[in-house]
């Protein structure tokens, strides 16, 4: 099937437009009591990804806040006449963290304190909990789950330092019509769907002592067959361009559930490494053979087995020509299937510089910081690109994209002259960190980082307009209409 680019708009999947009520309470320490959660989400003609996008919405954002004790959830996914929405980049977390990050800089404002201590002391940390991981799963109830790996804290002092905030925070700085403003914006997402999400790996030796790699993970573009055979490479001492990656292949790949959820790193990277673990077991088994050692004697490095007791080795080249042909025959191949009953948060402190046009209402992003925790990252330029990718797609959505109907639901701007996408030419200046942590249940440490930037510019860009014009953006995209509309009811 081939649509055209009018299908493409009006028949394709959309992300879910909603309607969310929050209502949030502090003491007087500025720590969060309660919130309170109300969402409407508009599934289109058919239910399809409605309840799950539903639940994410509470799920993957409510628990950034876990020193609430108080805390209430409701939803209702509704028909209408309009496209069908389903899975989009964000999956319900994109909306909820414009409702939930802008209601607490109101709060914070309210309560006369920074925006950025004011999350620095709500929320969670390592080695904390939230019920909500238990209660919302995706159209479920989820699992107990303790946070291992958080940099939040830090990730939020290095993303306000380059922003240079307190230079720029209610400072109000004017040049012509513009006037200059900073906001922030705290996110989490997760990896994978815990007991759900499922993968596989082969690995097979060659007779030259290269590798063929089999995974059902699909490499969309983020670069994970790199990623992948890097993984294995590590666990096997080789170089990764030793391997050779076959992927999504369904006449002879192993099952995957998809490149979905953010899952592909932690949840196929997981099968990946189990399946490098069984061969490199296999691998040092058959060297024991033919060097007469002990296994446990054996160790590898640089594609070689060696003996820590007599020095004897043999390397990866031998062994593969040995294994095909001369000695104790044998096709070394190693197998791993990998389920997680976790799915770590990444997370992330965005940070963004705008300057608002008060005589047109245009925003203009000057420098858009994200500081990222994905664990411990394989392939930082990969990690880089998805990070990137993610903001300007949620520039996008913030800024410029929004579908438009009659009242019969029938598309009227269905085509790229109509429907703004973010360009080169539009982008500020985008500055991405890492914070290295190492998550104990991934590949290597390693979490996602596929989605959860998405998320941020939304609210991080509501706060900036507010800090540098007083008025708070509430309805997505914020076009220039909207905010002049905005700006001559404050007068």
């Amino acid at each position: 099937m081939e649509y055209t680019r009018r299908e493409e708009f009006v028949s394709a999947r959309t992300r879910h437009p909603s309607k969310i009520y929050i209502r949030l309470g502090a003491d007087s320490s500025g720590i969060l009591t309660g919130i309170d959660m109300k969402v409407v989400l508009n599934t289109g003609a058919y239910g399809t990804h409605g309840p799950t996008v539903l639940f994410n919405v509470g799920s993957k954002s409510l628990p950034i806040y876990n020193k609430a004790k108080n805390v209430r959830f409701v939803g209702d996914a509704v028909y209408t006449n309009l496209p069908i929405a389903g899975a989009y980049r964000g999956y319900g977390a994109t909306q909820a963290y414009f409702a939930l990050e802008t209601a607490i800089d109101e709060l914070s404002e309210k309560m006369g304190i920074d925006p950025v201590e004011f999350r620095k002391r709500n929320h969670i940390k390592e080695g904390e909990t939230s019920p909500i991981f238990e209660k919302l799963g995706e159209g479920r109830e989820g699992i107990p789950q303790i946070i291992e790996s958080c940099a939040l804290d830090k990730c939020i002092e290095i993303g306000k330092k380059e922003i240079e905030w307190d230079r720029w925070r209610n400072k109000k700085v004017k040049k012509g019509s513009y006037i200059r403003g900073v906001g922030m914006a705290i996110l989490m997402q997760g990896s994978g769907i815990p007991l759900i999400d499922m993968a596989s790996c082969e690995i097979r030796m060659n007779d030259d002592g290269s590798f063929q790699l089999f995974t059902g993970a699909t490499d969309i573009g983020t670069g994970s067959d790199t990623v992948l055979a890097q993984i294995a490479a590590e666990e096997l001492k080789t170089d990764y361009r030793n391997f050779f990656v076959y992927s999504s292949d369904t006449d002879f790949t192993p099952f995957d559930t998809g490149a979905y959820a953010s899952s592909t790193t932690y949840i196929s990277g997981g099968a990946v490494l189990k399946a490098a673990k069984d061969l490199k077991t296999k691998i040092i088994n058959y060297a024991a053979k033919l060097l007469k050692e002990d296994p446990d004697n054996l160790y590898i490095m640089d594609s070689t087995v060696i003996s820590k007791k007599s020095g004897k080795s043999i390397t990866y080249k031998e062994i593969g020509l040995k294994s095909y042909y001369e000695e104790k025959q044998e096709h070394l191949i190693g197998v791993g299937s990998h389920v997680s009953p976790k799915s770590p948060p990444p997370f992330a402190a965005h940070f963004v510089l705008v300057d608002v046009d008060t005589e047109t209402g245009k925003i203009i992003p000057v420098k858009y910081v994200a500081v990222i925790d994905a664990g411990v990252v394989i392939h930082p330029k990969l990690a880089r690109g998805q990070a990137m990718g993610a903001i300007v797609n949620g520039l996008g959505y913030a800024l410029t994209e929004e579908l438009k109907f009659t009242r019969t639901g029938s598309s009227t701007n269905p085509t790229f002259f109509d429907y703004k996408i973010f360009t080169s030419l539009d982008l500020p200046e985008i500055v991405v960190k890492f914070v290295p942590t190492y998550e104990p249940t991934g590949p290597f440490g390693a979490k996602s980082v596929a989605e959860v930037n998405i998320n941020g510019a939304l609210p991080s860009i509501s706060n900036a307009v507010y800090d540098a014009v007083g008025i708070r953006l509430k309805e997505a995209p914020f076009t220039p209409e909207r905010v002049f509309k905005l700006l001559k009811e404050r007068v």
